[in-house]
This record gives C-alpha cells, structure tokens and sequence, in this order.
C-alpha cells in the first residue's frame, strides 16, 4: 500500500521506535499524528516536522478515538501503528520471599501491554473500514508491536512476557476478522533495542546486550524498527504474520 498521500497514527510515537517511525513516515509523504503522552517530545516532534501530536492515553477510548479523529481529518486513514509502552511490574510467580506475585501487578501490565494494544487496534479497524479501497487492494494496516519476550521470557518476565504473548496470538486472529474489510495486521517482535529512553544507561545495556546478538553484535536501532514498519505498510502481500527483529537473538533464562 502507498504511504504517500494516506493519513498515519503512530501511538507511542514520542519514544525510539515510535518516533522513528513518525519521521519515516513523514519521510515518505503520509500525513502523521503522534499518540503518546509526552508532551514536550510531541509538540517538538509538531515544530520540527509539521506533524499532530495530541495527548493519547492508549488504554482510554475518548483519547484513542480523538486521536483517529484527528488522523481521519488529515486524509485516508489507512495506517496504524502502535509502539506505546507503560509500567512493566515484573518479579518472581513467588519470591525468595515465599510470597505469590501481587495480582494487581500482573493486572497492570496486561492494561498497559495487551488491552490498550487491542483497544487501539478495535477503534483503528473501524475507522479504517470506513474508507475506500485502495488501488493495491487494501483499506489499512495495523502494525502492533510485542517483544521476542512473547517467546523466551526471563525469569521475573512473566507478566510483561504474557502480554506480549497476548499480542502475538491476536495477530492471526484480528487479521482473519478483518479480512473482510481488507485491513491487514502483522506484530514486530523487536529484540533488544536501545534507545533514547535508556539516558545515560544505554552503553552499559549496549556492552551488556550486544555481544549476545548473534549478528549483528549490537542491540537493534530505532531506525531499523521504523524501517520494517514502513515496509510492512507497502507490501501488501504481509498479513497474519508476527515477524522477529532481532538479530538471532534468544533470550536467556536470565
């Protein structure tokens, strides 16, 4: 599907991967609003490149559903993509302690990693079927993000590794739903990636993590996320899929 000349709503897209993706988008001529709630980042991100940022909660319907509006205004909505991250409550099932995880801990983190992923995909497949078809054929795109976490969680990962879980399996699930309306999904599950978020701890996390990467020996740029992203937008053929960006990389227990 073209990017140029369709309205795009990238969520999180303040943060490494997401503004990544906003600049690559703007890049090639699609029309962007920023979802996130930092507001310094986002009305930068608004001066610097013409882009709309407005303050989204991504679990809160009334923000998700303003933010599309605002997409929709812009032009043909046809692409989503939702990068937005939150408080990720981790620790042991039962600690040293001999005390279970706290059950609100492990609610949390499914708010903020596996439902505001499903209530921002919901709300942006219904704007999208309302649009026309494309000329290759499509109406939108839904790109969600989860983590190879989803696969080889660590120990302590457990209600992170379950959302991300949790997104993985909606993926084929929400693509055949919305087959009919010619929406296509597919989930980047990015590996270990440093970003801006990271401050002052980013070399450490890179001299740390980057050894472990098969090939290439370091952690996964921003700029890379944001360029599967765009190509997952183009090639229409790419639907139902979870696609690893990672380097080879496994994670260890620990």
């Amino acid at each position: 599907m073209q990017i140029s000349g369709s309205s795009a709503l990238v969520v999180g897209g303040t943060g490494g991967l997401g503004e990544a993706t906003v600049r690559r988008l703007h890049a090639a001529g699609a029309k962007v609003v920023v979802a996130d709630v930092n507001d310094e980042k986002g009305k930068a991100l608004e001066q610097e490149l013409g882009v709309r940022y407005l303050r989204t909660d991504a679990g809160s319907e009334d923000d998700v559903r303003a933010a599309i509006a605002a997409a929709e205004a812009e032009g043909p909505f046809r692409v989503s993509v939702d990068t937005h991250g939150g408080p990720a409550g981790g620790g042991r099932l039962v600690g040293r302690d001999g005390e279970p995880m706290p059950l609100d801990a492990f609610r949390t983190t499914l708010e903020s990693y596996l439902v505001s992923v499903f209530n921002v995909m919901r709300l942006t497949a219904a704007a999208m079927g309302r649009q026309e078809v494309s000329d290759d054929g499509d109406r939108g795109v839904i790109v969600n993000t989860a983590s190879i976490a989803a696969y080889e969680g660590q120990i302590g990962q457990l209600p992170y590794s379950a959302a991300k879980g949790g997104v993985v399996g909606m993926t084929l699930v929400a693509a055949r739903d919305l087959s009919p309306l010619a929406i296509r999904v597919v989930t980047i599950a990015p590996g270990t990636f440093n970003t801006p978020a990271y401050g002052q701890h980013a070399d450490r996390l890179e001299a740390h993590w980057g050894p472990q990467v098969p090939h290439p020996r370091r952690m996964g740029r921003s700029a890379e996320y944001a360029a599967l992203a765009c190509h997952i937008v183009e090639n229409t053929y790419l639907n139902g899929e979870v696609i690893r960006l990672d380097g080879a990389l496994r994670f260890p227990p620990k």
